[in-house]
């Protein structure tokens, strides 16, 4: 078994990967990030596969990652995820019986998907979990890409779980705590106890900025990356600058809102102690205080030297934010 894995996500932007030391004490040993051509990929979907091979090429190579084998990591605005309750069945048996007690629910046939299913639950010989759809085609594209450059793919993982399993040791293992990842195109938004996900959601938003701006205000979050927010009775959060916020920002924050609001209104659903937050998204100026005016819970800036052990330098600014989902997707192994 190799001694190192790498955790890579394909985004709009850019090929991002992460290698992790595998073992009880994961280090994180070496990171990258390589950007793409213009409308070579969307989030998690390859559209130009010779594009997207030569950045990987550039991004092992300039890296220096050892490793070979890789999860990669979907976190694509089209990837289904929702609760699914089914009989209890061995596993081998549910794998074939879900494409077609399924059919219905999916956007394209069975057959053209990828599913998995998370169980979290059984009572009275049914079990209740998370059922996941992928389109098949746009994770077999992705593969077929990381063959051309003799890449391996070990596994796929939604990336919400991985940012669900990173954050999970910053919180006590009886608390139910959400995670949020906001990237440029879509915010991930995964509700766990002791990194187990119960409820994940993919939210649709684009919020227009400056790399420029994003990279001033990254800087601030370099310099404490840990800072923890106030909830809604501080509209200005400790260590944030005063901004109003831009219609996109203030959409997200409602957004979060009402998803974390449907979460805590579901049949025993546990109140939530915190919410961890990271991803360049929220470098953007008035992204914080905007969330932290929306959300009734603490919020908690993570930088990836709060979930993992540094063996390589540490990264800075929205890199390190970046880096936090990244590196979740490494941390598990995939599914």
């Amino acid at each position: 078994m190799a001694k190192t894995i790498v955790g890579l996500e394909v985004t709009e932007e850019s090929v991002r990967a992460a290698e992790v030391s595998l073992g009880r004490k994961p280090q994180l040993v070496a990171y990258g990030e390589v950007p793409l051509p213009p409308e070579s990929a969307k989030d998690s979907e390859v559209i130009d596969q010779g594009a997207v091979a030569v950045a990987l090429r550039q991004l092992w190579t300039g890296a220096r990652f050892k490793s070979k084998d890789v999860v990669l990591g979907l976190a694509s605005r089209r990837i289904l995820v929702r609760e699914y309750t089914t009989q209890v069945m061995r596993a081998d048996l549910l794998r074939d019986a879900l494409p077609y007690q399924v059919q219905d629910l999916l956007p394209v046939p069975a057959s053209q998907a990828v599913l998995d299913f998370y169980p979290l639950a059984e009572h009275d010989g049914q079990v209740s979990g998370l059922l996941v759809a992928a389109v098949a085609e746009n994770v077999e594209q992705i593969i077929a890409t990381l063959s051309r450059v003799k890449l391996r793919a070990r596994a796929v993982d939604l990336a919400a779980f991985g940012l669900g399993r990173v954050t999970a040791p910053l919180a006590n293992a009886d608390e139910t705590v959400a995670s949020v990842n906001i990237g440029d195109h879509t915010t991930q938004v995964v509700v766990s106890r002791g990194g187990i996900p119960q409820f994940v959601r993919l939210l649709p938003v684009d919020v227009p900025t400056t790399a420029t701006q994003r990279h001033a205000v990254a800087d601030e979050f370099a310099q404490a990356p840990s800072l923890e927010y106030a909830s809604a009775a501080s509209t200005r959060p400790r260590g944030a600058m005063r901004s109003s916020a831009s219609p996109g920002v203030s959409d997200l924050a409602a957004r979060l809102r009402s998803t974390l609001a449907f979460f805590a209104s579901r049949p025993n659903a546990t109140a939530l102690s915190q919410v961890f937050v990271t991803g360049a998204g929220i470098a953007i100026e008035g992204m914080l205080p905007a969330l932290a005016a929306a959300v009734d819970t603490p919020l908690r800036v993570v930088n990836v030297e709060d979930v993992i052990g540094m063996s390589a330098a540490s990264p800075g600014g929205e890199f390190g934010l970046n880096l936090v989902g990244t590196v979740g997707i490494a941390t598990g192994g995939g599914r």
